[in-house]
């Protein structure tokens, strides 16, 4: 896999690059996903649930991916601000912080990050309970039905990929009537609704403009690249931010983007106050 030139891209493809690079989860994968989920829209909301933005995150998840991956992308603030409950719920304490925190979902950069995160944490998850490779309709099905679930579908599916998956899966069968049955009414089974996934996902690289399958084994070259470790590797804004705005955000990320590691241990970070901003800034322009 060969991760595009993020200085050849911007916008929403160029933020889809800049995560790959920077997480090691596959380029096609990342934009196939965020084709199916959003069309490749920063401002796609759902109309049943509180799903938004490129990867229709809904509120919960987005405050726990924050909470648990922000600070490694300059988003210490909102990391910091996101409390977790005894029930496990995520709360942010000033409801204008909480807006802010949320909004940042339909922002591009944001967005690509914490999905991209979020795919790594199940990765890792799957290729342990699986004792192989993960791909990427092994990532969209944890997506599809939780981590928990895309264990049990794709363990089960090992087992017997010609089982009906609405009998493992009733309550996500009824609310999901086509995925899990044929225009007949009839049941599909799990290998054939992971092969519906898969087509889906590789139908949605190749129209987001991709160069390779999104379904498929997932880059094996490592773990990525750390925010700030690679020189060469520059955020690049997208063409709505104009004039002062524009010039005043480009320094800004560009304390962000010279950020490097001092050692194994120590990362010199710019200051959470701007790197606030910067995203802040960002989300208002459509970036």
């Amino acid at each position: 896999m060969t991760i595009p030139s993020i200085q050849r891209l911007s916008g929403v493809h160029g933020a889809i690059a800049l995560a790959s690079e920077r997480t090691g989860i596959d380029f096609n994968y990342l934009l196939g996903q965020a084709q199916v989920e959003s069309g490749l829209r920063t401002d796609a909301r759902a109309g049943t649930s509180s799903a938004t933005g490129l990867y229709q995150f809904i509120e919960q998840s987005w405050l726990g991916v924050v909470k648990q991956h922000g600070a490694e992308h300059g988003l210490g603030w909102a990391a910091d601000s996101i409390k977790q409950t005894a029930g496990g719920r995520y709360v942010v304490g000033d409801p204008a912080l909480r807006s802010q925190i949320l909004g940042l979902r339909s922002n591009a950069t944001a967005a690509s990050l914490m999905a991209a995160e979020h795919a790594s944490d199940n990765k890792a998850a799957l290729e342990a309970r699986l004792d192989r490779p993960a791909t990427g309709t092994d990532l969209y099905m944890a997506h599809f039905l939780g981590l928990g679930g895309a264990k049990k579908f794709l363990s089960a599916m090992d087992a017997n990929s010609g089982r009906s998956a609405a009998s493992l899966f009733p309550a996500a069968a009824r609310a999901n009537h086509n995925v899990f049955y044929a225009n007949d009414g009839s049941p599909r089974s799990l290998g054939e609704v992971y092969q519906r996934f898969a087509a889906k996902l590789d139908k949605g690289a190749a129209a987001g403009g991709g160069t390779g399958l999104a379904s498929d084994a997932l880059d094996p070259s490592g773990n990525g690249t750390a925010i700030g470790a690679d020189p060469d590797v520059e955020v690049v804004l997208g063409t709505e931010a104009q004039g002062g705005d524009r010039q005043w955000l480009a320094s800004t990320l560009a304390q962000i983007n010279a950020a490097k590691p001092t050692s194994a241990a120590a990362l010199l970070r710019p200051n959470p106050e701007n790197a606030r901003l910067a995203y802040l800034m960002l989300a208002r322009l459509g970036g």
